[in-house]
Order: C-alpha cells, then sequence, then structure tokens
C-alpha cells in the first residue's frame, strides 16, 4: 500500500548540510500494524513526514497505491506527536473537520463525530475547547479526528510518548479496539520495546539516519494484554531481540 523506496532527505542549516535519512527502503502492506522503533534522531519522524507528504524528499520516492506522494491525501490520515487540535473549536467540531472538508453533510458529520466521541471515551466533554481538557482527552480527540476522515492508513507518531503509563496502556488499548476489523494500515513509530510489541503486527528498527537494523514479523497472538505479556516467555525473548538491536544503532 505505501512503498518508500531509497529514501534520503538532508536539511540544510547554514552552511551545513544536516543528513537525517539515507538510501532507505521500505514497504507497507495493506491491513497491517507496523511499528517502527528506534532512538530519538533516528530519522522516525522525518519519515512520517515524508509519507504523509508534508515534506518532500532530497532523493527516493514514496507511494501510495504505485501512485506518488506529492503533497498530503485524505486517504493518509497522521496523528503527530504534538496537539494540533483547533484552540477555536469544541470537541464535536475538531472531530468533524475532516469530514467539512470532504463536503460532508452537517447532519451525517455531527451524527459520526458525536459517535467517534463516544468510542473514544468523551462522551460529556463535547462542548469542551482544547484548553479545557487533560492531555490525554486532547489525545482522545485527536485520535477521534483522524479516524473521522476514514482514511485507509493511519501515521502515529509517538502518539501517547508524553502520557503517564496508565494513561498510555488504556490509550494503546483503544487504538487496538478501534484498529481491529477495520482494515486499515497503521504505520505506528515509538521508541518504547514494550510498545512496539504490544502493538504491531511488524517491527521495523532504525538505526542512524534510518538504517533497518531490523525487520521482523511479530506472531504474538491478538488481543494482547500487557501484563500478561511481560511474563510470556516468547515476549521476553522478542524483548531482547528488539533490545540487542537498539544496541546496535548506538
Amino acid at each position: 500500500m505505501l512503498e518508500v523506496t531509497r529514501l534520503t532527505k538532508q536539511f540544510v542549516k547554514g552552511d551545513m548540510g544536516i543528513l537525517a535519512l539515507r538510501d532507505l527502503s521500505l514497504g507497507i502492506e495493506e491491513g497491517c500494524f507496523v511499528t517502527v522503533l528506534g532512538r530519538s534522531g533516528c530519522g522516525k519522524s522525518t519519515l512520517l513526514n515524508m509519507m504523509s507528504g508534508l515534506m518532500p524528499p532530497t532523493s527516493g520516492a514514496v507511494t501510495y497505491r504505485d501512485a506518488p506522494v506529492t503533497g498530503p491525501r485524505t486517504e493518509v490520515g497522521y496523528l503527530t506527536q504534538s496537539d494540533t487540535l483547533m484552540p477555536w473549536r469544541d470537541v464535536v467540531r475538531n472531530v468533524e473537520m475532516p469530514m467539512e472538508i470532504k463536503g460532508v453533510d452537517a447532519k451525517e458529520r455531527r451524527e459520526r463525530a458525536t459517535d467517534l466521541v463516544e468510542r473514544v471515551g468523551l462522551t460529556g466533554f463535547e462542548r469542551h475547547y482544547p484548553r479545557e481538557l487533560s492531555g490525554g482527552m486532547r489525545r482522545r480527540a485527536s485520535l477521534a479526528r483522524m479516524l473521522a476522515g476514514d482514511p485507509e492508513v493511519l501515521l502515529l507518531d509517538e502518539p501517547f510518548g508524553a502520557l503517564d503509563a496508565q494513561l498510555r496502556f488504556v490509550l494503546q488499548a483503544e487504538l487496538l479496539r478501534l484498529w481491529q476489523g477495520s482494515g486499515q494500515t497503521v504505520v505506528f513509530v515509538t521508541h518504547d520495546i514494550e510498545e512496539a510489541l504490544l502493538l504491531g503486527d511488524r517491527i521495523v528498527v532504525l538505526g542512524r539516519i534510518g538504517k533497518v537494523l531490523l525487520d521482523k514479523e511479530i506472531d504474538l497472538p491478538r488481543p494482547r494484554d500487557a501484563d500478561e505479556l511481560r511474563v510470556d516467555p516468547h515476549f521476553v525473548s522478542l524483548h531482547k531481540e528488539m533490545t540487542a538491536a537498539l544496541r546496535e544503532a548506538q
């Protein structure tokens, strides 16, 4: 569904060139949940920015269903690390925004937005503005807004990284519940090994400037419970393998 071919990105700062990614190639199959695991500074966010069409590559190409990605497209939803909710819109109107852009009828988009708000656990907060919500609530609202556009691909850049551990577990479970059976394709960036194993069908470990250190199918059965997984011998073995791969990136 998504194909990255010999992708290179160099940023220019003054008279210096800073290389973020070099010759990265990666294929993403339809309906798969892929977790991209790597340390800070390895180019994970840069990769998603180019997959989403928000940033052009220096060289190489990104294709979506064999068509070049030259800018944002409605089939691809992107949830960034930072909050991008519009502060002048309440929760429902934020969630409605992708449908407004598509020209969906007002009654239909209000019904779908209300349903999504309920599905992410924000019933009762429909009329609250982002400044009136906790960090976790804003993450839920952002997730609902992304899903409102009914994208075929979900790109998520460490969406729960700034949250406390308990809330992160809750939102991970909610994401899996919303994804399973949807047919959507997910690329989820994280630096947390446990999160990568809990969520992914496949883990791609990136090293410096986007070098693929490991690309592995994850055969842990679903549904996955974090507490049970931690004592599962196969999970422990996979965790050690991911840890070793990340050490190679140092």
